[in-house]
């Protein structure tokens, strides 16, 4: 299992304390120990990561600095390049082997970061639950019935399950925020285009993002400069200083008792330690009910070719999303866009006197694979509409947004989103880390249900 944050591993191993090969083979092993019961992973690359951890020590040894994440085991969701290693999906075609790195696993590497995996994923990133008709269903570390969320599912149950200190998703429509907030952990989706897409098989190209999931805003935090590039210093700033918005027209969403209670209690923590919340009422902030739809419009675009040749090959899950998709018109993507310039409009001026907006991240955080629906407020609902409600609308905004998870008796515990301006990633963390440190804001292992 992990042997603490980020800079932990990287300090020990860039000190010669502890080899970079010791620690990802302990990583390596426990990735092993747990696919049977997670299937987090569809390829576990214990020789490839061995090698390169090998290079770290080597580096090391010769008195050089390898970087912030020297010796870091991390893992990589399946939809991004590997040079070398078959990039599947998640789908049935026949795996791309590209003869590059993603941009995004230059910098981590470039960093000292060592991917001993590749994570499960719902297929081609189109669906919320990672409940893969082709290599079996991702499941989530507190509960082996209970769905890890998606896309991003195989990533944050890796975190989750103690086997790596971060790892990479991609988010189009929630696909970090939701499986982090399933699996009790923390994710970061960026700005649109912060982190380079170049490598990463696209869903939604507009929309598209990919980020880190964690356990801890410090590791967010150094995973997301590497990512991004992002050397900006930035202040954290006491809890009395924060400024928090609560849109009153994007808590209407369907949720459960535990999460109102959950986000309820958050504000009034909050107050309680000398942050001001403020309830605002923007008419314009109304997230419109066919929002999704502006997505189908580039994933029909995206995906044409294949589904116009080989839809045999789609699972049926995505396939039935896929009909719906090749529906929708052009005016749809419009419609959404049209929203977006309005609602950022009042956001701009939100952000003037506020740091972050505050929702729920999901509805509600248990999803029993195989069945299709959730439980929320007593009525069963498609899970996509708990799951995608205070997500979704972030990526049209394009904007930045991390979830957390609140303290709680419920397992796996409600989960907290905060919304920044554009391009406020390192901000966002610094309140997050005020949060964190107050302990309005925390990460505890998989455990049961209390009774």
């Amino acid at each position: 299992m992990i042997r603490g944050t980020i800079a932990a591993i990287a300090e020990v191993v860039r000190s010669g304390t502890t080899s970079a090969v010791e620690i990802v083979g302990e990583s390596c092993d426990a990735a092993e120990a747990a696919q049977a019961a997670l299937n987090a992973f569809t390829l576990i690359d214990r020789e490839g990561a061995l090698q390169r951890a090998a290079v770290i020590d080597a580096r090391v040894a010769a008195g050089d600095d390898p970087g912030p994440m020297s010796g870091v085991p991390i893992a990589m969701k399946d939809l991004i390049d590997q040079q070398g290693l078959p990039n599947t999906l998640g789908a049935a075609f026949e795996p791309v082997v590209p003869d590059r790195d993603a941009e995004v696993v230059q910098r981590l590497e470039g960093a000292g970061a060592v991917i001993i995996g590749r994570t499960g994923l719902h297929e081609f990133a189109f669906g919320f639950t990672s409940e893969n008709e082709h290599f079996g269903p991702v499941r989530n570390p507190w509960g082996p019935m209970l769905s890890p969320g998606g896309s991003s599912g195989g990533s944050a149950a890796a975190v989750a399950a103690g086997i790596v200190p971060v790892a990479v998703g991609t988010d189009t429509g929630g696909s970090i925020r939701v499986p982090a907030a399933l699996c009790g952990v923390m994710g970061l989706k960026v700005t649109h285009a912060r982190v380079p897409l170049a490598g990463v098989y696209p869903l939604a190209p507009s929309l598209d993002t990919v980020g880190p999931i964690a356990r801890s805003i410090a590791d967010l935090e150094v995973s997301y400069r590497v990512m991004a590039a992002d050397t900006a210093p930035v202040a954290h700033d006491a809890l009395d200083a924060i400024r928090i918005a609560v849109p009153m027209q994007w808590l209407h969403a369907p949720m459960n008792a535990d999460v109102e209670a959950a986000f309820g209690q958050f504000l009034s923590d909050a107050v309680a330690q000398g942050a001001a919340v403020a309830k605002i009422d923007e008419p314009a902030l109304e997230v419109p009910a066919d929002l999704s739809e502006g997505a189908y419009v580039e994933i029909a675009d995206i995906h044409h070719e294949r589904w116009e040749l080989h839809r045999d090959l789609y699972g049926a899950t995505v396939a039935s999303r896929m009909e719906l998709a090749v529906t929708i018109q052009p005016e749809a993507e419009r419609m959404a866009e049209q929203w977006a310039a309005a609602a950022n409009t009042v956001l701009q001026r939100v952000f003037e006197q506020c740091d972050v907006v505050a929702t729920p991240t999901v509805g509600g955080t248990r999803k029993t694979i195989g069945i299709d629906t959730m439980e929320i407020a007593g009525t069963a609902i498609q899970h996509r509409i708990p799951l995608a409600a205070w997500t979704a609308p972030i990526n049209r905004l394009r904007l930045p947004a991390l979830a957390v998870p609140l303290p709680s008796a419920t397992a796996p515990p409600p989960s907290l989103q905060l919304v920044g301006p554009h391009r406020s990633e390192l901000s966002l963390l610094a309140v997050g880390r005020v949060l964190e440190d107050a302990r309005l804001v925390t990460v505890e292992s998989p455990r049961d249900e209390p009774g």
